[in-house]
Formats: structure tokens, C-alpha cells, sequence
């Protein structure tokens, strides 16, 4: 009864041997993009691994990372799209942190700096902010005790007169590689800071923004991915990015703002801080793009979800910045 599909059946078989043999005649050969160094499609040139070896202390020190981290971004041409207000942001020494107070600035935004006990790092951020012809204050204390965060908001309110924009971006990090290596002490240091950490500045904060106001989050790609030695960080960044969009749905009938930005691996004092020298070396190899994002690579992401001229009608979204999916 079926005897007249045979024909074309044994025709599509052979053309699908057809196809496996043009294939399996070129395997092992590669693309003949013979490009084998990291991707390079920013406005400038971007460091890739090998890095040299090198271990921190906590929480870090920007000086002291080589090559030192990017985060200046001298091609961005501000047009005002922060025009006026005022931000906090946790974590603001250095880093990611650095990068984006630099960029608000840059946008016409007053920024208090928030840090926990890198004071020279602080001091340069500040520095770096005034250059961009803004107001800067930096605070030192502990995310995770919510009267800093109390004490925070009031002293930006005071230097400021206003709060716009809050970033919750300060994070404890540190790789384990056995399950019974995470002590109570460590996971609970990790939640602390980064979930009550967050938590505390955004009911400090949110009392004083008004309409138009935004939240922009860090969280990570282990949120999304996991990492199988970051079981306690990435559970605590998947809370955020379930935060970020409870609260924006919570907030909406403020019209405040709620977003995240997820980024994969970034050449900050975070990772010498936490990782052993040999694997700093080739830290961000293994993403799609084969090198580390620098911090100036993450920081329009968070002008863009900040600012009521560019994300109006964004709220409760995670934007992941990972260097491309399917490394393997």
C-alpha cells in the first residue's frame, strides 16, 4: 500500500548520506576563520588571557589588579540622560561600581559612594566623579546592617536633595570546591550581603524616590546558569533577579523602575579576591568571546535601564551581559 514512498524515501536517504559525507570530509578542519584570540568588538581594545597570577586579600584592591581594569570609557559622549539626578550606589569603590558612578556622571548625575573598607579605591572614584563635573560623597560601612543603609540614604538626601536611582551592586564571593567546605559562616556572610544587602537599601530608599525613579540591580549569570563552586552566590543572585521582578511589579503603582543587569565574568578586584592565582590567569577564557568583559562594558547597561529617556517602559527584566551563549 505504501510501496509508491519508497522510491523518494531511498532518495532523501541518499541525499542525506550526501550531506553527512560533504560534512565528514571537512571534520577537524575548523572554520577557516583562523582567528583564535578572544573577540574583540568594542570601541577599543580589550585585555584577554593570560593574565598574570596574582591573589588578593578581601574585599580587594583595584590598584593592585594588573592589567588594571578599564572602566573610564573615554569614546562614551554624555547627552544628559541622567540630567540632574542623584544615585547611590553599593559597592562604588571599584569595579563594576566604578564604572557605572563614572558613566552617571558622566550623564549628569550626583553619585554617593558606597564601600565597605577599600578606602583608596573609594577616594579615586570620587575623584573620578568630580572630573565628570558632578558631586560626589563616599560612605563606608556594611550592606548587610540595614542602619548603614538607613544612614546611607540620609546622607545622600542631605547632599544631594533627592534620590533617583539606587544600585545595589556591593557582593561577597568566594569559590568552594566541595560541598562540605561551605561553612555556615561563609553561606551566611554571602546571603547577608548579598540579599539582605539589597533588601536593606531598597526599603531605606524607596520611601524618598518619587515617579520616574529606577532600581537597577547586579545580578550574574550564575543566577541563570548556576556555577557548580558558587552554590551559595548563585542561589543568592537567582534571589535577586526573583526580587528585581517582584519588586517591579510592587513598585509599578509608584512608577518606579526595577531592572537587572546579569553580567558573565568581569575584570574587577573580585576575582583576585576570590579565586587562586592560576585560575585569575585565565578567568573569562572560556566564554564565547574567550576574555573577561572590562567594567566600562557593563556600565551602559545600567545608564540604559536607569534612565527615563532610554527604558520608560522596562521594568522587572534581567539583561544578561555574558560574552555569548554556548562556549562548549
Amino acid at each position: 500500500m505504501t510501496d509508491r514512498f519508497e522510491p523518494r524515501a531511498e532518495n532523501i536517504a541518499d541525499q542525506e548520506r550526501d550531506i553527512q559525507s560533504g560534512i565528514d570530509a571537512k571534520a577537524g578542519g575548523g572554520s577557516d576563520d583562523k582567528n583564535d584570540g578572544a573577540m574583540q568588538a568594542g570601541a577599543r581594545r580589550y585585555p584577554e588571557p593570560p593574565f598574570p597570577k596574582q591573589h588578593q586579600t578581601k574585599p580587594g584592591d583595584e590598584t593592585a589588579l594588573d592589567p588594571a581594569p578599564m572602566y573610564d570609557a573615554p569614546f562614551w559622549k554624555g547627552s544628559g540622560k541622567l540630567d540632574g539626578m542623584a544615585a547611590i550606589v553599593t559597592g562604588g569603590d571599584s569595579g563594576i561600581g566604578r564604572a557605572v558612578a563614572v558613566l552617571f556622571a558622566r550623564e549628569g548625575c550626583d553619585v554617593a559612594i558606597c564601600h565597605l573598607d577599600e578606602d583608596n579605591d573609594a577616594e579615586d572614584t570620587r575623584a573620578a566623579v568630580e572630573a565628570e563635573g558632578r558631586r560626589a560623597i563616599v560612605l563606608k560601612g556594611d550592606v548587610s546592617d540595614p542602619a548603614f543603609s538607613e544612614a546611607a540614604v540620609k546622607a545622600t538626601l542631605d547632599a544631594f536633595g533627592r534620590l533617583d536611582v539606587v544600585v545595589p551592586n556591593a557582593a561577597f564571593q568566594q569559590h568552594v570546591e566541595a560541598l562540605e567546605d561551605l561553612t555556615l559562616e561563609h553561606f551566611d556572610r554571602t546571603l547577608k550581603t548579598n540579599l539582605y544587602g539589597y533588601f536593606n537599601l531598597v526599603k531605606a530608599a524607596v520611601p524618598h524616590m518619587k515617579a520616574g525613579g529606577s532600581i537597577v540591580m547586579t545580578g550574574s549569570v550564575t543566577g541563570i546558569l548556576g556555577n557548580k563552586n558558587l552554590l551559595d552566590y548563585s542561589m543568592t543572585k537567582g534571589g535577586i533577579h526573583a526580587f528585581a521582578r517582584s519588586l517591579g511589579t510592587h513598585l509599578a503603582p509608584r512608577s518606579i523602575r526595577v531592572n537587572v543587569v546579569a553580567p558573565g565574568p568581569v575584570w574587577t578586584p573580585l576575582n583576585p579576591a576570590d579565586q587562586q592565582a592560576d585560575k585569575v590567569a585565565e578567568f573569562g577564557g572560556d566564554t564565547v568571546m574567550k576574555r573577561p568583559a572590562q567594567p566600562e562594558e557593563m556600565a551602559p547597561a545600567y545608564v540604559f535601564l536607569a534612565s527615563p529617556q532610554m527604558s520608560s517602559y522596562i521594568t522587572g527584566e534581567v539583561l544578561p551581559l555574558i560574552g555569548g551563549y554556548g562556549g562548549g
